[in-house]
């Protein structure tokens, strides 16, 4: 069992612990912004024209242009109306939920949906896999009749990688309002058409409201969240007493946003490379694992993987999440900031681990 450690510095492609150098393969930094020189150079040309943090509310009667400058070119780029930045994902997803939950909503929740999207803190959670959940619930939304019906889902299982289908998002029942709540968390910056995610690749009939909500914190590097949506949506977010009491992102990191295009493309560029790399020399140990194609996240059921790897100097993901005592998830997390050195001696690594 992997023991719990602590460090006194951020985490790159390798980490200092206890005197020792691992690399490190875990975390969600997908496309290693937090480290990334240039962004760093950006955020802090931010820094210098907005200062560290701006602790007003986005309602107040004096606005900095940055905000909407980034809402507007994030919508652009996702597909979606309109965005909504606020100061992480769990806002992001909270500012839908809690509205939503006044709206005398009818909530529906898929199988690992994120508890940044809860109505309420005891949600109980469907225990079927997301295909059999997908398979039932446009009937179980028609069957319950509400008013106003609110599904909520992650767009993929990042924790033990399974890939999720959303063809049944065309069949929901269409005598009915529904709002669908996507959390693309995990998927925003390394998924879709430049990184823009799932908005662009969900069907929806004219009655269905697609809402995606997502961190900004993961591949993006914005200690942030945000919210797609169409305008009136926003709109309504916008102005409700639960967005107006939160103070937003630091603008800093949104200037660096808007000037990191070359960054992220880089860094995309170089994390599809990496991925590329890693599967196509696993051979025969890519049994050890259950993976998304081009996603950079590798689950294994093999827990003793980890301690072999930390034996030899490499730093991979196990533990237990979200709950602290359940059993651990072994897994290696790719990042656009791994050199082709590290992975060629993570996968020889894997393969005298596998006794390939």
């Amino acid at each position: 069992m992997p023991n719990d450690f602590t460090i006194g510095q951020l985490p790159s492609n390798k980490i200092l612990l206890e005197g020792k150098e691992y690399d490190f393969y875990s975390g969600t930094s997908y496309l290693g912004m937090n480290q990334d020189e240039d962004f760093k150079k950006l955020l802090i040309e931010g820094m210098n024209r907005y200062g560290m943090s701006f602790g007003s509310s986005r309602n107040g009667n004096l606005q900095l242009d940055i905000y909407d400058q980034a809402e507007e070119k994030m919508a652009r780029w996702v597909g979606a109306e309109n965005a909504l930045t606020v100061s992480s994902g769990m806002l992001a997803g909270q500012v839908v939920a809690q509205y939503l939950k006044t709206q005398n909503s009818t909530f529906f929740y898929a199988p690992s949906s994120h508890s940044a999207n809860f109505h309420e803190p005891n949600v109980i959670l469907p225990t079927v896999s997301f295909e059999v959940w997908a398979n039932t619930i446009c009937q179980e939304v028609s069957e319950k009749k509400a008013a106003r019906s609110v599904i909520v889902c992650n767009s993929c299982d990042a924790i033990k990688l399974s890939p999720y289908h959303f063809e049944w998002t065309s069949k929901l029942p269409q005598n009915q309002s529904i709002t669908l709540i996507i959390d693309d968390s995990h998927g925003l910056g390394i998924s879709g058409e430049n990184g823009s995610g799932i908005f662009k690749h969900v069907t929806i009939n004219p009655n269905v409201r697609l809402v995606v909500v997502s961190s900004l914190h993961k591949a993006m590097g914005i200690a942030g969240g945000v919210v797609f949506a169409d305008k009136d949506f926003i709109h309504t977010l916008r102005y409700t007493a639960f967005f107006a009491s939160c103070s937003p992102i630091a603008p800093a990191y949104l200037y660096a946003y808007m000037h990191a295009d070359e960054i992220y493309k880089r860094n995309q560029q170089k994390l599809k490379a990496n991925i590329q790399l890693f599967s196509s020399q696993l051979s025969d140990s890519q049994s050890l694992f259950i993976s998304i194609e081009n996603y950079p996240v590798y689950y294994s059921l093999r827990d003793d993987l980890y301690d072999f790897l930390f034996q030899q100097g490499i730093f991979i993901y196990s533990f237990a999440y979200p709950i602290k005592t359940g059993k651990p998830n072994t897994r290696i997390v790719l990042s656009s900031w791994h050199t082709d050195v590290q992975i060629d001696y993570l996968v020889d690594t894997i393969k005298e681990f596998a006794g390939v």
